[in-house]
């Protein structure tokens, strides 16, 4: 659990900022949509969205709070075109998050394929690209854009699109707000804010409290999120400067055998897996006009630490030494070795050694700035032109230890501590991570109604290892990636009405840390714990095309205008990197490889519409992910295939956990001034497990799930709030993946783990401004 002694030091934090509150004379804001620009670059430069020729989805703060949204992921799951989550460690605070495809999730090992800024700065881990969706709390966040396409502007990881978020302050929050809820699972979240301005300084500070007993057996988790900001308003200036501290503790339990899950649809296969994050950021911002240009730039310090503590079944097999039996790995005769070099036996008292503890920490500490400058200028016949220029360097200083002890399991499935490691297997690994960067922006009006925009950016990433083990020497090394990336695109207004937009892009991301220092068949890693090699990986090029229309038609009351969008896209990854699994009971020792192309194409449809007191959408995607060359793939556990044999996949084959169809639709009625009733269904159509590349096994179900909500206003200062998720208590799988369970369950054949969502939960809470 969380130290108190932070809580009460955040607590007493916010306390005194509402002190300062109350003696503001600050004037109210709104939490209305910003002026309608879409973020161009991570600095925030601004365009027009008919100049721009890309697909945005935005939202701000209202949109959260009527949505009653429980994070960003979960936001963007329900109300955003081609999205999805999964529930692959079952955990809210740890989702896999989908966008075209592509993923942005907090566990190490899958290929990730989008960037995530937050107020200009990356905040992917650069160990492994990952995004730890815990450490940001919605409520402290005023506007989200998530941009389509390969934009290379945005950086390494931006193969499939960029998610800017830009948190609150005290010019864009100027009041006081208190809130609370809880309800099913033993979940509560309490949230206060504070903020206000003079017209040219401003503070904005934000306490966030999460825990839950979990809906699934032995999986609490809670999280202690604070941010801060204050911030300064000249003619043709402006500075910001924010900080954040959160302690999180997760438990994430992951997929279950589907014969356990036959049984009981809340139980785990083995535990504890808990995942604790400490975060501590400081970002700072600055804006001038200066000589007919708008410079900007920030500075940040990020630190990080994460650890990690998993009970699994054993990765071990019983072996005979001098007539006693021991421990060795498979297809080894020689026993294994503790700390203190001795064989380690296959019983310890009355206890078979028939578990493991996989026991990590990360250390990792980020620093970096960022410079740009943008200006507009009239060229000949008043062609308006829109110019961008950036500068930006990254360096993060990262070390990972990590450990696996071998322990029973117990009549609950936990695992038991014995202090027994195993010596061999022990790793101690330092990481450098240098990223520099030039990009550049610009658009100009052809014409009254043509835009071309021409953008690209220049990378050079310096990846350097270092086994301070001294056991793995074949892990020191230094590894550099250059690349120039370009895009291309127009933007068409056909009508007052009508804009329709085509774009090419290309973009890149460098294999992390992660992923060189696994990436040998040879020598298999316990993910995300044992690195053993480091053979050269390709880096990830996508090259995107995309093309769309979008615009409003009148029905009716002109206030009542229907918006619309329709867009087709296909993205091709070359090289792309795949884990590949040998073994282990929940298939998690394997290495990384390129493995050839891979492709994303697909179609959107949008909808919406607000006509007096009912705001609705509908929003459709199609996505076609499949690999786009045949390759050999490991596939230790499936069943089609027998030991020791490789899968073989077919070009064209579906990548697995990307569902192909995904629709939402969501409907709010204000029944009177007072009170707001809501709904939203999502549909997803089944995927197919992973380690089945091949397609051979049937893929998961498809779902739809359909979610209340409910509002009322009691005064102006006094709103209460209810939901209800999963209403007609659906029981469904968002993931699946092919792994071990006899070694835990002897008597299990089916080697189908899947990721069970949660089932029907209501919650109420209270919503105070004063």
């Amino acid at each position: 659990m969380l130290e108190s002694r932070r809580a009460v030091w955040l607590v007493l934090l916010s306390a005194g900022s509402a002190a300062v509150a109350a003696q503001s004379a600050a004037p109210p804001s709104s939490d209305a949509l910003l002026d309608p620009v879409v973020v161009v670059a991570p600095l925030g430069g601004s365009g027009e969205p008919d100049r721009i020729p890309v697909d945005m989805q935005s939202a701000s703060a209202g949109d959260f709070e009527a949505l009653q949204a429980m994070d960003l992921s979960d936001f963007m799951n329900r109300s955003f075109g081609s999205v999805s989550i999964n529930h692959a460690q079952n955990n809210p605070l740890q989702p896999d998050f989908n966008f075209r495809g592509f993923t942005a999730s907090p566990l190490l090992g899958l290929p990730q394929g989008l960037a995530v800024y937050q107020n200009g700065m990356r905040v992917n881990e650069s160990f492994g690209d990952a995004v730890n969706w815990d450490l940001i709390a919605l409520s402290a966040v005023q506007e989200i854009q998530l941009l389509s396409g390969a934009n290379p502007v945005f950086g390494l990881n931006t193969l499939g699109g960029a998610l800017s978020v830009r948190m609150k302050d005290g010019f864009t929050f100027a009041r006081n707000e208190a809130q609370v809820y809880a309800g099913s699972f033993g979940r509560m979240e309490g949230t206060a804010q504070f903020g206000g301005n003079d017209g040219r300084w401003g503070y904005y500070t934000n306490i966030d409290y999460f825990r839950e007993d979990g809906w699934r057996d032995f999986s609490p988790s809670d999280a202690l999120r604070w941010y801060g900001a204050v911030g300064w308003r000249g003619e043709d200036s402006t500075f910001d400067l924010s900080a954040a501290h959160v302690n999180s503790d997760m438990s994430g339990n992951g997929a279950a055998p589907v014969q356990l899950l036959r049984e009981d649809w809340s139980a785990v296969f083995t535990h504890p897996d808990r995942t604790r994050n400490e975060l501590t950021q400081v970002i700072a911002e600055a804006s001038t006009q200066w000589a007919g240009w708008r410079v900007s730039g920030n500075v940040y310090l990020r630190q990080l630490n994460s650890d990690s503590f998993n009970g699994d079944g054993t990765v071990f097999e019983p072996c005979i030494e001098g007539g006693v039996e021991f421990l060795c790995e498979e297809d080894d005769d020689q026993p294994l070795r503790d700390q203190s070099g001795n064989a380690i036996p296959a019983e310890l008292g009355d206890q078979s050694l028939d578990a493991i503890n996989n026991i990590s920490t990360r250390r990792q500490r980020s620093w970096g700035a960022a410079v740009q400058a943008s200006a507009e200028s009239q060229l000949s016949g008043g062609r308006r032109n829109s110019f961008t220029v950036g500068a930006a360097h990254a360096h993060t200083a990262a070390s990972f230890a990590a450990d696996v002890e071998v322990a029973s399991l117990q009549p609950d499935r936990s695992t038991n501590r014995t202090g027994i490691f195993a010596d061999e297997l022990r790793t101690e690994l330092g990481n450098g991570n240098r990223n520099w960067s030039l990009y550049f922006i610009d658009t100009l009006d052809l014409s009254d109604a043509l835009t071309l925009t021409l953008s690209g950016r220049y990378d050079h990433t310096r990846i350097s290892l270092r086994d301070h083990s001294l056991s793995s020497p074949e892990l020191n090394g230094v590894h550099d990636w250059s690349a120039f990336k370009p895009a291309a695109g127009l933007s068409w207004r056909v009508s007052a009405q009508v804009r329709a937009y085509a774009n090419w892009s290309q973009s890149a991301r460098a294999p992390t840390a992660v992923e060189l220092a696994c990436a040998d068949e040879n020598a298999p890693c316990n993910l995300p714990n044992s690195f053993l090699a480091d053979p050269p990986l390709q880096q990830v090029v996508a090259n995107g095309f995309e093309l769309g229309a979008d615009g409003s038609a009148s029905v009716g009351d002109r206030a009542a205008r229907l918006n619309w969008h329709a867009g087709a896209f296909v993205t091709v990854n070359r090289n792309d990197i795949l884990f590949q699994t040998t073994g282990g009971p929940q298939a998690n020792v394997g290495f990384f490889q390129n493995v050839g192309d891979t492709r994303r194409a697909g179609i959107e449809l949008r909808i919406e519409q607000s006509v007096g007191r009912v705001d609705w959408h509908v929003d459709y995607s199609a996505i076609a992910a499949t690999f786009a060359d045949q390759f050999i793939v490991n596939s230790a556990n499936h069943p089609l295939i027998p030991d020791n044999e490789k899968l073989p996949v077919a070009k064209g084959s579906t990548i697995p956990a990307i569902p192909r169809h995904q629709f939402n639709a969501g409907v709010d009625i204000r029944f009177t001034d007072a009170l707001t009733i809501g709904a939203d269904i999502a549909y997803r159509s089944g995927v197919y497990l992973r380690g089945d590349e091949s397609n051979l096994l049937e893929p998961t179900g498809g779902f739809g799930v359909v979610n209340l909500r409910a509002e009322f206003a009691v005064s102006q200062a006094v709103r209460v709030f209810a939901r209800i998720e999963n209403l007609f208590d659906r029981r469904y799988e968002t993931f699946g993946v092919l792994g071990e369970p006899d070694e835990v369950f002897e008597e299990f054949d089916d080697p189908r783990f899947l990721g069970p969502a949660p089932p029907l939960g209501a919650w109420a809470g209270v919503r105070v401004r004063f």
